[in-house]
């Protein structure tokens, strides 16, 4: 059986890779904290109300 993209292209999942980031600063913004991450503090990481709001605030 040959390589997932004939072995010649690397294959990227650009999704996979996005939330690979989100879940590594999500860790770093856990390990600074003194305390339990807040649900606000968790999606200010995220960047929640930016895919709410779009990239222009709405």
């Amino acid at each position: 059986m040959a390589p997932l993209g004939g072995g010649t292209v690397p294959v990227q999942d650009h999704v996979a890779l996005a939330e690979i980031e989100l879940c590594g600063e999500l860790i770093i913004a856990a390990s600074n904290a003194e305390d339990r991450l807040s649900l606000e503090s968790i999606d200010e990481v995220l960047r929640v109300a930016e895919t709410r709001d779009g990239p222009a605030g709405g």
